[in-house]
Parts: C-alpha cells; structure tokens; sequence
C-alpha cells in the first residue's frame, strides 16, 4: 500500500500536524486503508484533527477492538481503571448496568471479563448509544436516554454494579481541553457542569433505589475531584473508598450500598 518514501510523507504531515506519535500513526493508517485515495482521505482527516480512533475507526481498549463511530467519545486508557475495579466486584450471573456508556467500552470489556453477567447500557446521545450497540449486541443491551430513565422497572433494586464515565470537566475548562476533544467529542459526554459534578451528583442520588442490596457503584472522576465524588457518595446513603492509578491518572471513587 506505501512505499518507504509514501511512508515518510505521511509521517511528515501527521507531524506538521501536531501528532506527537506520527510514526505510529502513519502506520496503523496504512494499514487500515484499502486503496491508495481511502489513505489519502484519512490522513487529511487525521491532519485536520479528527480524533485517530475515529479516522480508523476503533480503539484499542482493554485488549478489545472497541467500533468507534464519528462524533463518539473515544475510551482513555484511565478508564481501564474503572473496568479491572468493577470486573473484581462483579461474578458470573451479576446484573450490571453502564452508566453513560459512550461507545460501549466499559461494558463490553466487563463482559469479555467476567462471563455470563447480565449486562445494560444506556446513554443519553443517539450516535453512542447505536455505537454502543455494536460493542455490546453480543454482550447485553443498550438503551437511549437520561441515566436510568429508559431503564425497565423491573431492575430496581436489582443492579450489583454500576459503572460511569460520567463527564466531570467542569464547563469552564472545556475550552483548555486538546482539540480533539474539544472539537470532536460530543460536549455532552465532556461538560459536568460548573464544578463538574453535576452528572455524577444525579447519578450517586438515584443509585440506592437501583442498586441491589451489598451492590457497587463505581465512578470515574479526576484527582481534584475526589472529594467532591466521595461526598456525592457518602451523602447519599453508600459507603466510599477511592482506588487510584499513577501511571494513567487514573481515579475511581467506589461507593457501596449496605
């Protein structure tokens, strides 16, 4: 597809353009292109700023292929924090439900680690949900909508884990955050208010009435926020711990309900 010569050109733009690993990227592109044009295009696209995950159309996480479809939040390493605490909660047969899942990731990654749960997504983005459903059709179902609103009642007091990447920048940082975030990236799953909390507040209040009883949630926040999390815990009836992760940044407040 590349001669070593069509190779350095591309790394050369993707560099022009900001791509800190252009070397890597120029190959996973290569590879990833079917025709001469169709490489063209997605190194025009990549240069322009799209997110890579979305130019390729997946991204790796937690050893899966995740579909990414354009305009969907694309999984951080850090959030593998989130899976490998809630797969140590969970068993085969738990019922567990996802909380603004995005793509899917976080589900389908639980699932692929722990079979035979029973597994439910929602989000309130129609272009996440339809993308969440091609990572988790074999896994659970997703359903569009506001947190637990779209849920079926009969899962109240049922849930044994809840996991959520809830967005926790707070709206006046949104500006600072990398352009392919910032401009690729539906705000909804980035904007959690003016301290941020606002979405992982609504979550924390509602979860005693879904959570069965000795169940978990889980929710990712950042390391300044912590304290902010742990009360929205805490002050909602569950108890809090917080595991963290130098090496990805990595913060999960765990709340459990006695």
């Amino acid at each position: 597809m590349s001669s070593p010569a069509r190779h350095a050109a591309i790394v050369a733009t993707l560099r022009s353009a900001g791509c800190v690993f252009a070397e890597d990227e120029a190959g996973l592109l290569i590879d990833a292109a079917t025709s001469p044009a169709e490489l063209d295009d997605m190194v025009a696209r990549r240069a322009s700023g799209l997110p890579l995950e979305q130019v390729l159309g997946w991204a790796e996480f937690c050893g899966l292929r995740i579909v990414i479809d354009p305009g969907v939040f694309v999984p951080r390493r850090r959030t593998e924090l989130l899976v490998r605490e809630a797969a140590a909660l969970a068993r085969p047969g738990a019922v567990v439900l996802d909380l603004c899942c995005g793509s899917g990731a976080v589900g389908a990654a639980i699932a692929a680690t722990i079979a035979g749960i029973e597994l439910y997504a929602v989000d309130i983005d129609p272009a996440c949900a339809e993308c969440a459903r091609d990572n988790i059709a074999v896994f659970g179902d997703v359903f569009e909508g506001d947190l637990y609103e779209p849920l079926p009642a009969a899962l109240r007091g049922r849930l044994d884990v809840i996991t959520a990447n809830a967005p926790y920048v707070p709206s006046e940082e949104i500006r600072h955050l990398p352009p392919e975030a910032r401009d690729h990236e539906p705000r909804v799953a980035l904007d959690g208010g003016a301290d941020g909390l606002d979405v992982q507040r609504r979550i924390a209040e509602a979860a005693r009435h879904w959570l069965a009883p000795g169940g978990h949630l889980l929710i990712e926040t950042s390391e300044l926020q912590q304290p902010l999390t742990v009360n929205a815990m805490t002050s909602n009836g569950l108890r809090a711990r917080t595991v963290r992760f130098e090496e990805t940044d990595a913060t999960v407040v765990i709340g459990s309900l006695s």
